[in-house]
């Protein structure tokens, strides 16, 4: 019974992990911007600017920026409801350290009856994810205290959420955020907003995947197809995406509200302090158990 409960919670708990963090990425407050552009208001950047050209301008910069510290919280139907902290890079691929904390849903009871505090530290590096679930859940592993994930396991271990959560995880930079609301085809500017101190421009608009054509915010074909695989893995039909813009082209708050495949998601997400510098290394060898091979160990117990 051990055997069997520990599997199912390593299996829950990385695969919503790696999806609801990433997919949760937020700031940490503060100032948003990287720079300062004098007195220039949001309004008066966005001047003669239709939504879908301001958004593109975002998508630009936030892709040459490259790092920011992120906030975020979320709630995936009864799965869980989780907060998050810490810094993320999207220099080369998705590099980050953050603190994960689920608040309540099954995961939090998960957690709970594993002996743990329900708070995890989480490092993202090039070609695996790693999971620090604390003293209690390492009494569990040999006395380790990391899980290895690696992204190519990810799929063939947990079938279509796997999928889903390497896509969240591959795409989770504040662009492709706002790419996903440039799809929508029809993104309106809802007016101006002070968000944390800042002042902001606020977009929105509902993402229908069924509805998504080559017309859609002016993305080609290419991006139109990565976007509707990425919210297909994720099982979700229609979304709302809101996202708040400073005077700098960058992002200071996303919201995303959907259904998804494993319910309702309502995420809000806060960036902050662009440019950050983001350093992570992977645990120490001795202190780490892979995921792939605990997983085929539970299952031969189970059987």
């Amino acid at each position: 019974m051990k055997s069997r409960t520990l599997r199912r919670v390593c299996v829950s708990a990385v695969t919503v992990a790696a999806l609801s963090s990433v997919a949760a990425c937020g700031g940490s407050g503060g100032t948003s911007g990287s720079g300062k552009n004098g007195d220039r208001s949001p309004a008066a950047a966005a001047v003669a600017l239709s939504p879908v050209a301001a958004l593109k301008k975002v998508q630009t910069k936030s892709g040459s920026v490259h790092s920011a510290k992120v906030e975020s919280t979320m709630v995936m139907g009864t799965t869980m409801s989780m907060t998050m902290s810490g810094a993320m890079d999207w220099t080369d691929g998705m590099t980050g350290d953050v603190s994960i904390t689920y608040t309540g849903g099954t995961m939090g009871e998960a957690m709970a009856k594993m002996g743990g505090d329900g708070t995890m530290r989480a490092l993202y590096l090039k070609d695996a994810y790693y999971m620090n679930m604390g003293d209690a859940f390492a009494s569990a592993l040999g006395g380790k205290h990391w899980l290895r994930y690696a992204y190519a396991d990810l799929a063939a271990l947990t079938g279509a959420s796997g999928d889903a959560a390497q896509n969240q995880i591959k795409n989770s930079t504040p662009q492709e955020g706002v790419k996903a609301l440039l799809a929508s085809g029809d993104v309106k500017k809802v007016g101006e907003e002070n968000i944390r101190s800042v002042a902001t421009t606020h977009y929105s608009g509902v993402v229908d995947v069924a509805a998504l054509t080559a017309r859609s915010g002016g993305l080609d074909a290419a991006q139109l197809q990565e976007l509707k695989e990425q919210l297909d893995a994720a099982g979700v039909k229609t979304e709302r995406v809101d996202v708040w813009v400073d005077e700098d082209d960058l992002l200071v708050k996303k919201t995303e509200r959907g259904e998804s495949a494993a319910g309702a998601i309502d995420s809000t997400i806060f960036y902050s302090d662009y440019g950050t510098p983001v350093s992570v290394r992977a645990p120490a060898p001795g202190d780490t158990a892979d995921f792939k091979e605990i997983a085929g160990q539970a299952a031969k117990t189970a059987s």
